[in-house]
């Protein structure tokens, strides 16, 4: 999901889950399923997602077609 805050106005959120709630979409790629909420799908279309693993440290990158700019750390985007 797509919350208000960060440095960059708007932050990712992300969270484990058993089930979507009714407010959700799912979607599944490879086995893996994502449940969005209805208000971050326009903040998110066309979002890719990767864990990634370097000196620098490790986690999931956003590549987000949709953020005009983005913090440093790949938390937070505008």
């Amino acid at each position: 999901m797509v919350e208000g805050g960060g440095c960059q106005g708007f932050t990712y959120k992300m969270d484990l889950a058993h089930e979507p709630s009714s407010e959700e979409t799912v979607f599944e790629q490879g086995g893996v399923k994502l449940f969005v909420d209805n208000a971050s799908q326009a903040y998110l279309n066309g979002t890719t997602i990767d864990f990634v693993v370097s000196r620098e440290g490790s986690g999931f990158r956003f590549d987000n077609p949709n953020a005009n700019s983005s913090c440093s750390c790949g938390k937070s985007f505008s």
